[in-house]
């Protein structure tokens, strides 16, 4: 299952990717905008619960779709792909098992711990 759900994440991932590309943009836009949303870890120099809630901010597709209408009603081409880079960028988080984090731990995702199976707390 885990798998089905990572090609999924993924498809939703190149999915944004054509469609930054039907928008006008140059290939490349895309993938240097790709790791943008990551800049939301820098929350957690503050502590878990600043960086989590940051992070899920940047990270949660349903804000990423609220961002991409938002561009499509103010006909903002910029909005749109701000909306297609963050829902692609967490397709591809997604994809690696990287999710949404628990307040507690930067390892603690709702897809589970990353790394080892020891957890740490």
């Amino acid at each position: 299952m885990k798998t089905f759900i990572a090609l999924e994440e993924f498809a939703k991932l190149i999915l944004c990717y054509i469609l930054s590309l039907y928008l006008g943009y140059a290939w490349w836009v895309y993938l240097v905008l790709l790791l943008a949303p990551d800049l939301s870890m820098l929350g957690y120099l503050l502590n878990n619960k600043t960086g989590a809630l940051l992070y899920n901010l940047f990270h949660h597709q349903g804000i990423a779709i609220v961002v991409g209408l938002a561009g499509l009603l103010l006909a903002s081409q910029e909005w749109m792909l701000a909306g297609l880079v963050l829902f692609g960028h967490s397709g591809m988080d997604r994809t690696l098992g990287y999710g949404l984090k628990y307040p507690d731990h930067f390892k603690h995702t709702h897809l589970g711990w990353i790394g080892k199976a020891d957890k740490v707390v």
